[in-house]
């Protein structure tokens, strides 16, 4: 059983990136940044699949080893108890009766994998001392120790998984050769126990190719069912008699949940060498709290559900003792990744900054607790800069700050000209005080680009840049309008003040040819005026007539004012 992302369907928002414990989606660095799910170190949590807003990351069972054990006609299926919630309104024997017509020989509801789990962990919990015990009958929380705390390895409780133990009882009481596929919630991540594992979702796809309709089966068992009665267990596979003797946390028992829970565990053990006691440690509240079985919000009837149709319970032991199978377990550790480069990782870390005070963000909005296990990630290809929140506000800023200041000149751009321009026309009509616009353009600066060269031309723009700023208040605008082109606004400028600003602008930009060591006359400028007063009605062609007046000082010789 495998999670996938839909190319289609994902808009790669990160989101399933931000959540998954294991670092198991790789991330494209340029664009499309498509996530993908690595199979190898994905724990099949299911948490991405949770908080996925677009629907794209699937799961997909091995549904053609499924079918080809239904198609044979001689195969058993292991059907998860969870079922009920997911066929609703199809009931228990109707489904059984659909998974016979779809072609298994036989159905099991998981009962006795439960059953014989439940009495390996009583014989444990009935012998003294062993320190610290952890549950292992979830496999989303043994392969998250398998991946991120082996030093937890040691005490795991050396018992599998149900689903495993029950495919073991089966084979010992049918044959080695029977075929076993499995339909659950959250099956043992590659098991060599189970010739197909499957959702839910699959099953129901191999009923419609089956043509099974379910809806249709009869309301009774067509054929003898299979044990469904419990004895020693709990679903999930603890002795009842375990939780009823340790219904509360004591320093013998403690119920733990979430995957965040074996932090503090492998601490206690590891560092501080508690002894813990028993362990009850679940990802979830149950296989019915998993993102597979559906809305959270539905949790409390899928509960509901499952507890009505659960039979009585037997008062005798459901499984024959003459059939001898093992529910032991022995975990190995899973290799490592290889460290990413330090030298890349202080690099990313350098791309994201310091935070006011100095010191990393820390801010876990990348949804790893630290920028340094981020920028650790971020190389090896798990993450990347777009999770992170103080790197993209920086960039948001520099944008604006790139939109709104030319690049070359320092001065403002055409668009924050625009905005400013209608806003002046805007207060003058309310407080009655005008404006003046300076429309300017370097002469011939064509020839001095031919001439010289492009770099000396923009060396020269930025002179006369920096000529333009020390001319105009602070409350001015001076921008470059495209070019060689420039334009200033004067706040409350009437039009002989903005004469004499414009001369000497105009004798200021002469004299910058002089410093720089060029001929006289080489670099000169011509300014256009133009002014607004409130009574106009529109000040529309303000800039219009600023380059009008331009072109008239060129007609007059250039390195003029008109």
């Amino acid at each position: 059983m495998n999670f996938v992302i839909d190319a289609e369907l994902c808009v790669s928002c990160l989101a399933c990136v931000r959540v998954c414990p294991t670092e198991a989606i790789a991330v494209a660095v340029e664009e499309p940044m498509l996530p993908q799910i690595d199979n190898e170190t994905c724990i099949r949590s299911g948490q991405c699949l949770a908080v996925c807003p677009h629907d794209a990351v699937k799961v997909i069972g091995e549904i053609g080893r499924a079918l080809a054990i239904a198609s044979e006609g001689n195969g058993v299926l292991i059907l998860s108890p969870e079922s009920v919630a997911h066929f609703y309104p199809a009931t228990p024997e109707q489904v059984i009766n659909g998974c016979y017509e779809a072609g298994f020989r036989s159905v099991t509801r998981g009962v006795i994998g439960d059953e014989l789990v439940a009495a390996e962990y009583l014989k444990i919990w009935e012998e003294e001392p062993w320190g610290t015990l952890i549950r292992s009958t979830d496999p989303v929380i043994v392969e998250t120790v398998r991946h991120a705390y082996p030093e937890l390895l040691p005490y795991l409780a050396p018992i599998t998984v149900p689903a495993v133990a029950e495919a073991r009882y089966l084979r010992a009481q049918y044959g080695s050769g029977l075929k076993i596929a499995y339909a659950g919630i959250c099956p043992p991540v590659n098991t060599e126990e189970l010739d197909a594992a499957i959702t839910f979702s699959d099953l129901d796809q191999i009923f419609r190719i089956r043509g099974v309709n379910l809806l249709t089966q009869s309301i009774f068992f067509e054929r003898v069912p299979e044990e469904r009665r419990r004895h020693l267990s709990a679903a999930g596979g603890l002795p009842l008699a375990l939780l009823e003797e340790a219904r509360y946390s004591s320093r013998r028992f403690r119920k733990l949940r979430g995957l965040d829970a074996l932090k503090a565990v492998a601490r206690a053990v590891a560092v501080d060498r508690m002894d813990l006691g028993f362990v009850d440690i679940l990802s979830s509240e149950g296989s019915l709290d998993h993102p597979l079985s559906g809305p959270r919000e539905e949790l409390f009837w899928r509960r509901e559900l499952l507890a009505s149709t659960e039979p009585p319970r037997s008062r005798y032991p459901v499984v024959d003792s003459a059939v001898v199978a093992s529910a032991g377990a022995a975990f190995s550790i899973k290799q490592r990744p290889v460290r990413p480069d330090p030298e890349a990782v202080q690099g990313i870390i350098a791309q994201i900054g310091l935070g006011p005070n100095g010191r990393p963000w820390d801010c876990q909005a990348c949804g790893f607790a630290t920028c340094q296990r981020f920028a650790e990630a971020a190389v090896m290809g798990r993450a990347t800069l777009r999770q992170c929140t103080p790197y993209q506000e920086r960039r948001a800023e520099e944008a604006q700050r790139a939109a709104a200041v030319d690049s070359l000149t320092g001065l403002s751009t055409y668009r924050i000209l625009r905005d400013r321009l209608a806003f002046e026309i805007e207060r003058s009509k309310r407080s009655s005080e005008g404006f003046a616009v300076l429309f300017m353009d370097l002469d011939r600066f064509k020839d001095v680009n031919d001439t010289y060269g492009h770099e000396v031309g923009n060396e020269i723009l930025k002179a006369v840049a920096e000529e333009i700023r020390h001319a105009v208040r602070a409350s001015d605008v001076a921008a470059r309008y495209g070019g060689d082109e420039f334009v200033v606004i004067l706040t409350r400028t009437d039009l002989q003040g903005a004469m004499r600003v414009a001369e000497a602008l105009r004798a200021g930009i002469e004299g910058i040819g002089r410093r720089m060591g060029y001929p006289a006359g080489l670099i000169t400028i011509s300014i256009g005026l133009a002014d607004f007063h409130s009574s106009q009605p529109d000040g529309g062609d303000l800039l219009v007539a600023a380059d009008r007046a331009l072109y008239r000082a060129k007609a007059a010789g250039r390195n003029a004012v008109a």
